[in-house]
């Protein structure tokens, strides 16, 4: 699932083609990418056209483009979404789900294989839309507290690779992210939250944003044509991992085989060297 580097570059790259135009017509040609749009897809397209796009905004892994009324067109990507600006003319993708053409010809296309992500109009909750307005900042926000994490991390008695994962604490750290932060951190994903001192909190925040900051400065992570940004190129971040996906490869700070354990139904890579499994593990 893409993970807050891929869903920024999509923002940034609507931002450079939507911001300030009008919607002129609206498609959907298949209700369950607007199935969390309960009032259908009639009212989904009469909510939008007529209306303008502001600048998009992203909390996480969800992403939204107010309109000028007050409401906003939000966002999931979901498994396989990908939202494409498009010139006029240009052939449809084997997957569209919705179509949105701007003033001047432009189409927004929401193209999803595996129909897992959704858009919506919803109103905004003191500038978030009320659906996720329960979702906590993320690590680039200013609004993310780093003492309120911590303090919050010292309460929850978990794994910190689960918090790391729990939206509710931070949001937009995925699978990917969390493993690459924690091996940056010299953490195991294994390690009780309430054993985490002020230091290594700091110490892994400070590596999250690394490796984020990293990943958005080259398109994030594509592993395969299903990750990519409004003119469907891929991201190379991928190149750069250090342990996700290389199981029994050489950690390249050490040069230790990277360990692959089973972590709620997904997969968690570390170094056995650089990452000891604590003595007091959570799982």
């Amino acid at each position: 699932m893409p993970e807050l580097p891929e869903v920024e570059v999509v923002r940034r790259g609507l931002d450079d083609h939507v911001t300030d135009r009008k919607i002129d017509s609206v498609t959907v040609l298949h209700p369950r990418a607007i199935r969390r749009h309960v009032a259908g897809p009639d009212d989904f397209a009469a909510r939008l056209v007529g209306r303008t796009f502001l600048a998009p905004r992203r909390r996480g892994k969800y992403l939204w483009v107010p309109l000028d009324d007050g409401d906003a067109l939000l966002a999931h990507l979901g498994m396989s979404g990908q939202l494409l600006v498009s010139a006029p003319g240009r052939p449809y993708e084997t997957h569209l789900r919705v179509r949105l053409t701007l003033s001047g010809g432009l189409d927004v296309r929401f193209v999803d294989q595996r129909t897992f992500g959704h858009l919506m109009v919803t109103a905004l909750d003191v500038g978030v839309p009320e659906p996720i307005a329960h979702i906590a900042p993320d690590p680039l926000e200013d609004a993310f507290d780093d003492k309120a994490f911590y303090r919050a991390l010292r309460r929850r008695h978990t794994a910190i690779k689960r918090a790391l994962l729990d939206q509710s604490l931070i949001s937009g750290v995925g699978n990917i992210y969390a493993d690459e932060a924690l091996w940056q951190a010299k953490l195991h994903w294994a390690r009780p939250t309430e054993t985490m001192t002020r230091p290594e909190m700091t110490r892994l925040l400070a590596a999250v944003r690394q490796v984020m900051g990293a990943a958005l400065a080259v398109g994030g992570t594509s592993f395969d044509s299903l990750y990519v940004n409004v003119n469907g190129e891929s991201g190379y971040f991928g190149r750069a991992l250090n342990v996700y996906g290389r199981r029994d490869e050489p950690c390249s700070r050490c040069g230790t085989p990277i360990r692959r354990d089973a972590f709620m139904n997904r997969s968690s890579y570390s170094c056995p060297k650089c990452q000891p499994r604590p003595r007091r593990a959570r799982f």
